[in-house]
């Protein structure tokens, strides 16, 4: 076949113009780089940064309604009132960050304090060893909600929530419904009232208990941040299915996080019996919902992967603040309870505000 007879190609409309078209690659990258966008990414890479803000602000502003509240004395007796709470706090926030809850915290407080109290006390039996054991105790009942959850598949709010209510009747069951008094533990085994002994710094009154509170804090702090442990239990929060797939073992994790927040609520109930000075079992029937509220309004999210033991201490002492605060200035209980209130629902809805901004 010659040239001539092959056939004519003829370039369509379309065809020719194609060479004109737009060559530029799609891109889907966001170009947004507003004040809100930066500062929505630079809050959520810092969490600690509003719950440190707010801390600031109800500090000076407390202390221009009443003056007094910013001596060292005020201070000091806030950082004292929420050392319980805030060592509570850091279990909770374990927990929280395998987008877990947990209920009973309360309760495994109470009775490994009265674990301690009975073997040191009523049993006379060497106090460091009566410790060991409460908090041991301790551990192994935050082991059964973790195995719970990991093993039988359970929701943290029902295994909890459940284990409450079982936890709740052993201490009373165990304690006969009877308290230990602070004049048998000061004759018998005054150490277990070491944490609540205070000394004087730069005009302030601490006790040990505060300074215990902030190197837990510390430690832990340090643990999640920089051990391959701590990586890990941020990860099953972030994404369960995805870090088993990396190699994660998740149940292993997750059993163990329960179990370490346990043994923190036995060093939580040492140090409670030093701040309180006695042994109830009836005692502290409010640092469940007070250690949720304060890993709330420290920053970490409900859903998992995402939070600060630091912030989660501010946390408990911006709720003593606002609680010492209203009071000095005369407020009433209810409206102390109704600012608690409000702080958690916007420290909430902040937490959405930031998930969606990165979506």
């Amino acid at each position: 076949m010659t040239d001539q007879d092959a056939p004519t190609r003829t370039i369509s409309d379309f065809e020719a113009r194609l060479t004109e078209a737009d060559k530029t690659v799609a891109s889907f990258a966001s170009d947004d780089r507003s004040l809100l966008f930066v500062a929505r990414a630079f809050l959520r890479r810092y969490p600690t940064t509003i719950p440190a803000l707010v801390l600031i602000l109800s500090v000076l502003i407390f202390g221009l309604i009443q003056p007094r509240f910013l001596s060292p004395g005020a201070l000091s007796t806030v950082l004292q009132q929420v050392t319980v709470t805030g060592i509570v706090a850091i279990a909770q926030t374990l927990v929280i960050l395998t987008a877990g809850i947990d209920l009973s915290v309360g309760a495994i407080l109470v009775v490994s304090a009265m674990i301690m109290g009975n073997m040191a006390v009523n049993l006379g039996l060497n106090v460091p060893f009566s410790i060991l054991t409460g908090m041991f105790f301790g551990g192994l009942m935050g082991s059964v909600n973790g195995l719970l959850v990991a093993y039988v598949r359970l929701p943290p709010f029902i295994v909890t929530l459940g284990t409450l209510s079982v936890f709740t009747a052993l201490k009373l069951w165990y304690s006969h419904s009877e308290s230990i008094r602070n004049v048998d533990i000061t004759e018998k085994a005054p150490s277990l009232l070491w944490f609540g002994e205070a000394f004087r710094f730069m005009g302030a009154k601490l006790t040990y208990g505060s300074i215990s509170l902030i190197v837990l804090a510390a430690i832990i702090w340090y643990v999640l941040n920089h051990t391959a442990w701590g990586r890990h239990v941020h990860a099953i929060g972030d994404d369960p299915d995805s870090a088993m797939l990396s190699g994660i073992r998740t149940n292993r994790t997750l059993v163990s996080v329960y179990a370490v927040a346990g043994v923190i609520c036995g060093f939580a109930a040492w140090v409670s019996i030093g701040r309180v000075g006695s042994i109830s079992p009836v005692s502290f029937d409010t640092v469940n919902l007070g250690s949720i509220t304060a890993v709330v309004i420290g920053g970490t999210s409900l859903f998992g992967g995402r939070g600060s033991i630091i912030g989660s201490v501010l946390g408990a002492i911006i709720v003593g603040v606002f609680n010492t605060g209203l009071s000095l200035a005369g407020v009433d209980d209810y409206w102390q309870m109704f600012a608690a209130g409000n702080l958690v629902i916007i420290a909430v809805a902040l937490d959405q505000w930031l998930r969606r901004a990165s979506q």
